[in-house]
């Protein structure tokens, strides 16, 4: 496994980690606190963390048979897109501050460049 592989593996985990700190998070302590609608939001934001950590798995375990520079492309793209859709969704929440959601089609666009160029790698 080379570098790259062992870095989208890694960051794979930790975001799976991290999702499923978020989603005992928001369904245990977030549920009194806040509108049942911005919890939806809160859980769409840990749902696409985790799909995505997801395919930083496979991505890392796949990378060796990949075109190296578009599954670099896309382990980013995943990564970007947590932190951008997924981060911008939980600061909305915890923070209350409408505008965060105008960021968060930045993430959606990260994460459609991940898997075009993942489709893109298999070709």
């Amino acid at each position: 496994m080379g570098h790259m592989d062992r870095t989208f593996v890694l960051i794979g985990a930790l975001a799976g980690f991290i999702g499923v700190a978020l989603g005992a998070f928001g369904a245990h302590g977030l549920k009194t606190r806040v509108s049942p609608d911005m919890l939806a939001v809160f859980e769409t934001g840990v749902r696409y963390q985790m799909y995505h950590a997801i395919a930083l798995l496979l991505l890392g375990a796949l990378a060796p048979t990949l075109s190296p520079r578009l599954a670099n492309i896309a382990g980013w793209g995943f990564t970007v897109g947590i932190l951008v859709f997924s981060g911008s969704l939980y600061a909305l929440v915890l923070s209350d501050i409408r505008i965060l959601g105008a960021i968060t089609p930045i993430g959606g666009v990260a994460f459609l460049i991940g898997w075009a160029c993942l489709a893109y790698a298999t070709i």
